[in-house]
């Protein structure tokens, strides 16, 4: 179980599967291996179906092989209503039924703190990303947090307490369990990568580095891991202005082995788009290719990661003034919103429909609409504001809130494109493009002191800078005029 807390699937499965050899009456050895096939909640339901019959199968192995108590069966019964009739009932009613299973699990047996914090896994990951007020990530963290003095090394408790909390108004609070999860299982690479998830959101670039490179490090070639850690590496060195490190994280990826697996497709799809777009590089964007080929990877299995590669080159068009093309990849955006939609991916509908209404938004900037652009990437931005960001990626490929403000900045409305700079940094702090448009903006509008206080904080995010990134000679001249 300590495995399964971390998600550390194939020593899991490995785990569960030596218990059953070694017990062959041991029923929940089976409930266990349920458990590792389901994988990660917050990643469903995306890929999950074609595992449920595996799930189901599982699950009879533990009644037939025999379950010794009622609280095993208990255990499995909980599972089994989240699988029950998944070809006919939809999968949020059944993870709505999952979570009251567990939820009644975790109050029939109240010494059972394995019950307890698996109930909380399970309301964490059943969250409504249009929930402003965070009611069932607070609910189980408010679990949670009843263990940290009593179980300080149990692997769930922090690991799904980073989950809890890791939304840009509440990530503060999970500081202490994400400092403290490493610690907990140093040689499993998601407890190791974990970490970072609360240090993103709160633009702890270097603590987030450090964090991915140890899960790398710890992580095999053959597992989605390293991919996902690379792709938090991209991120958090390009704030830094660290474009080199940036690309050599994404060349380390590259030449690992092909995961067949949704967290690596994304990576393989966003790692190339931030190193386009942060930098501000609109031709490259433009110009971006699938890498790996289409022929060498079965990219139409997630159109959500493909749709990266073409929202990335639609901004890339756009920026450029290519409507045209631009136009193409907004059309191939509904191809693949309609693709997620054959695939029930309900998220990633709403999330590629968003990109794709930003391509076009931007084509019509490229057509000299400028009113009619500011209208619409207004509209799109609130649309993006309205959720959430998916746990597979460390941030947005480009804030559309940010691509806002960039156009009334460039329209010479800089009093409003600095509020909705603002905007973004309250959202997403320390990132590295928000910051430098927000004090080009401040100096535009004539807001001295705050424009100063903008560079000095440009400056600092730049000082291990290893590339001459677009604007700190500029914050380094603001900084020397005091």
């Amino acid at each position: 179980m300590a495995l399964y807390h971390s998600f550390w699937w194939p020593a899991a499965a490995e785990a569960f599967g030596a218990v059953a050899q070694a017990d062959p009456t041991c029923g929940m050895a089976h409930w266990g291996r349920a458990m590792v096939i389901l994988d990660n909640p917050f990643t469903w339901p995306a890929n999950l179906a074609p595992k449920l019959k595996d799930v189901s199968a599982a699950l009879e192995a533990a009644r037939s092989t025999g379950l010794n108590s009622q609280r095993e069966k208990d255990y499995v019964e909980a599972v089994a209503v989240f699988v029950r009739d998944h070809e006919k009932v939809d999968h949020q009613a059944r993870l709505r039924a999952y979570e009251e299973a567990m939820a009644k699990l975790a109050e029939r047996y109240p010494d059972d703190k394995e019950a307890a914090i698996l109930s909380a896994l399970i309301t964490s990951a059943n969250f409504n990303p249009a929930d402003k007020t965070y009611a069932n990530q607070l609910k189980a963290a408010g679990t949670l947090e009843k263990f940290v003095s009593s179980n300080p090394d149990h692997p769930g408790v922090a690991h799904y307490m980073i989950h809890s909390y890791d939304y840009p108004p509440i990530a503060r609070h999970g500081v202490e369990a994400a400092r403290k999860y490493a610690t907990i299982a140093p040689d499993s690479p998601h407890a190791l990568h974990m970490p970072s998830h609360i240090f993103t959101r709160l633009g702890y670039w270097r603590e987030s580095i450090e964090s991915n490179r140890a899960s790398s490090t710890a992580a095999s070639d053959t597992t989605f891991d390293t991919h996902h850690a690379h792709d938090y590496l991209v991120y958090a060195h390009l704030q830094l202005g660290q474009d080199r490190a940036a690309r050599e994280a994404m060349e380390r990826s590259r030449n690992m082995k092909l995961v067949d697996n949704f967290a690596a497709a994304y990576a393989y799809a966003a790692m190339p788009a931030r190193l386009a777009l942060e930098r501000g590089d609109w031709k490259l964007a433009m110009e971006l290719t699938l890498t790996p080929a289409a022929d060498a990877y079965p990219w139409k299995k997630y159109p959500q990661a493909e749709a990266v590669n073409a929202f990335a080159k639609a901004i890339g068009a756009a920026r450029s003034g290519n409507a045209v093309f631009a136009r193409e990849q907004q059309a191939r955006l509904f191809t693949l919103r309609d693709a997620a939609h054959e695939a029930k991916l309900a998220y990633w509908i709403e999330q590629i429909d968003i990109q794709a209404e930003i391509a076009g938004s931007l084509a019509l900037c490229a057509e000299g609409k400028s009113d009619e652009c500011i209208e619409g990437m207004r509209k799109a931005a609130a649309r993006e504001d309205a959720a959430e960001k998916h746990v597979v990626t460390p941030g947005p490929i480009t804030p559309a809130r940010e691509l806002l403000a960039d156009l009334l900045l460039a329209s010479g409305l800089a009093g409003e494109a600095l509020q909705e700079y603002e905007a973004v940094l309250n959202k997403e702090p320390n990132r590295y493009r928000t910051v430098l448009g927000a004090a080009r903006a401040a100096t535009r509008s004539g807001d001295e002191s705050r424009a100063r206080d903008l560079f000095k904080q440009l400056a600092e995010l730049g000082k291990d800078a290893d590339s001459d990134r677009d604007g700190l000679e500029e914050a380094r001249q603001s900084l020397r005029r005091g």
